[in-house]
């Protein structure tokens, strides 16, 4: 496979050195720079965090830290378009992004993401408490430091090992209301943490020549297609089983037992089929019905603890009471 520094350099933007000071970006383009759908995705699961955690939450206290929650993950979403704006520039699913579309400048794009991220910590740690404080920025630091600068461009784990970043929002949000992290905000933690790859690898199989031009070393670039559909597989069958253990530590009653089993089933049957159809456009037809249903899984398994949690459709399941 090119290498990383073959195709692209190790630094931010050089396709942009020549961008002006200032761009004529709207109001739309600052915020495509939170990925707006990503930070959707993070004030979910840290609603769920804090419900799962603490019933009965302040619900003044609950908005605001989601709000700072939100702005952070936004913000790191900022300073990793900044970063991969040299990345950005060459995928077809991603130049037309603010910054290699030349609609923001990368320099705005870094004081507007630093900005926000130094806001929203700051803020979390005088609204809620400062172990919430900073666990978003070692959040920010994690996705934006180790993942983005590191391991995106050195390791086909990058998904792996950086999924950590976005796996933690449940247990900031946990920290901001309880003021300490427990046990149920760690599981889920490391269920959307067992999740990341199998979802994010999926549609590597497809985007994989994106990938390879860009000099991105993606498990289907570095390792082959073949390999990668073995590990979505053996993902797959530790992230189901897995998906029922709220059970089986009492927060998670039979809305949830039932929705993780039979979602669990048709993560399983997808990822079978992604392993045994390997060529064609039935492969890559099947490679995005597993994307597109990983989120569907995702959010089902946490809508499940919502509605037992959040509005008290909690009951549990025969013989574990």
């Amino acid at each position: 496979m090119t290498s990383a520094t073959d195709t692209i350099s190790t630094n931010s933007g050089p396709a942009l050195e020549a961008a002006p000071a200032f761009s004529n970006g709207e109001v739309g383009d600052f915020i495509a720079l939170l990925k707006p759908r990503v930070m959707s995705l993070v004030v979910f699961t840290a609603l769920v965090g804090m419900l799962v955690s603490q019933p009965a939450v302040n619900p003044i206290l609950a908005a605001a830290s989601l709000l700072m929650i939100a702005i952070g993950a936004g913000a790191s979403g900022c300073l990793n378009m900044w970063w991969d704006a040299d990345i950005d520039a060459v995928m077809s699913r991603t130049r037309t992004r603010p910054i290699p579309a030349g609609r923001i400048t990368p320099d705005e794009a870094l004081a507007f993401g630093l900005t926000l991220s130094i806001g929203s910590v700051l803020a979390l740690g005088l609204i809620a408490n400062w172990l919430a404080a900073a666990l978003l920025a070692g959040t920010i630091a994690f996705y934006v430091v180790v993942y983005s600068m590191g391991l995106k461009r050195w390791t086909d784990q990058n998904i792996v090992i950086g999924g950590l970043a976005g796996a933690l929002p449940p247990v900031v949000a946990d920290a901001a209301v309880s003021g300490s992290v427990g046990m149920p905000s760690l599981v889920l933690c490391a269920l959307i943490f067992l999740w990341t790859p199998p979802h994010f690898w999926a549609l590597a199989l497809v985007k994989s020549g994106d990938y390879a031009k860009a000099g991105v070393p993606m498990m289907p670039n570095v390792r082959g297609p073949d390999a990668t559909r073995t590990q979505i597989l053996a993902y797959t069958l530790v992230l189901v089983p897995f998906g029922l253990l709220p059970v089986w530590l009492g927060f998670g009653g039979l809305v949830y037992a039932v929705v993780s089993a039979l979602s669990g089933l048709g993560m399983v049957a997808l990822a079978v089929q992604v392993y045994r159809i390997r060529a064609g456009d039935e492969a890559a037809r099947t490679a995005m019905q597993l994307f597109g249903f990983s989120v569907l899984y995702l959010f089902l398994l946490f809508a499940a603890l919502l509605a037992e949690h959040g509005l008290g459709l909690f009951h549990a399941v025969p013989g574990l009471a």
